[in-house]
């Protein structure tokens, strides 16, 4: 068993190979884009939409639902490439949150092995499939994602506080290991929909029995590792908004900077009340989009 110093060298090294490896895949597709004569320039509304949610997300917020709602606003990228988007914009920034936050393991090798493979399979198979949804389908599981969303958050406001605060444990064993795996192999493969994996999975855990000290680097290491996975299959299926995601990574990176090391408090309770309200607005307008197209399918 690796001791915890170990675990969080071999992590950070996997963290910045995969974030060089989607680097260098993203630079391949800008020059492909440019040699085709069609050259990538990201929207300056992106870049700011993009800044601001990775930095809501570094403090603990979460940047897929807020970054929907926008981009659904000013009609920037289209339904059916928001999950590649969200996936392949956001992974570097993610990675680089990673490296930053995980400087201790206190949790069993494994526990935390078994439920960041999972998670990373549950990706891959999530990916192959949304990334060839039809866009009503898109929006309606989109939608359901953001309310299940928005749900949680509201759940985890201390005013409400109706979540699980974690046990004392340190590693799942049994059936308990068993329930872990599986859920996290669902949430790996729910992120890839576009709804966020950190919550759910701080919430699956601390039902479990799992100590706080214990569920971040299980959190933290699951989404820094799936979406890595998850973006080669976006990709390669092309199922993602170019200039949407070559100004998301670019942003992303000095807002993880400005928010992980310069910023020590902001008033996150009234943010996160902002949030709960636009997202569950945003999954009420991509539902309703879903049930007028179908009618008027059904009408012709």
């Amino acid at each position: 068993m690796f001791d915890s110093e170990t675990t969080v060298q071999l992590l950070v090294c996997i963290f910045v190979t995969a974030g060089l490896y989607i680097t260098w895949l993203l630079v391949r597709h800008v020059r492909a884009k440019r040699e085709s004569g069609h050259p990538i320039t990201p929207r300056p509304i992106v870049l700011g939409i993009s800044s601001a949610a990775t930095f809501l997300d570094t403090l603990g917020i979460g940047s897929f639902a807020p970054t929907t709602s926008a981009f659904r606003q000013w009609r920037l990228v289209p339904d059916e490439h928001m999950p590649g988007t969200l996936n392949v914009g956001y992974v570097i920034p993610t990675l680089l949150v990673a490296a930053i936050y995980i400087q201790s393991i206190s949790v069993d090798a494994t526990t935390l092995i078994a439920m960041l493979v999972a998670s990373v399979i549950g990706a891959w198979f999530g990916a192959g499939i949304v990334s060839h949804w039809p866009r009503r389908r898109i929006r309606i599981g989109m939608g359901i994602a953001l309310l299940v969303a928005g749900l949680i958050m509201l759940l985890s406001q201390p005013q409400i506080a109706l979540l699980p605060s974690g046990g004392e444990a340190t590693g799942l064993h049994g059936l308990k290991l068993v329930v872990g795996v599986i859920g996290n192999f669902v949430l790996g493969a729910l992120m890839t929909l576009g709804i966020g994996l950190y919550a759910p999975c701080m919430i699956l855990v601390y039902f479990l029995g799992l100590s706080p000290a214990a569920a971040f680097p299980i959190m933290m290491g699951s989404c820094a590792l799936l979406m890595p996975v998850a973006s080669v299959r976006f990709l390669k299926a092309g199922s993602f908004s170019s200039g949407a995601v070559v100004g998301m990574a670019l942003t992303g990176i000095p807002a993880v900077l400005v928010a992980a090391l310069l910023v020590k408090s902001l008033p996150l309770v009234g943010l996160k009340w902002l949030v709960i309200v636009i997202v569950t607005y945003t999954a009420i307008a991509l539902l309703r989009s879903a049930r007028f197209k179908l009618s008027k399918e059904v009408a012709l």
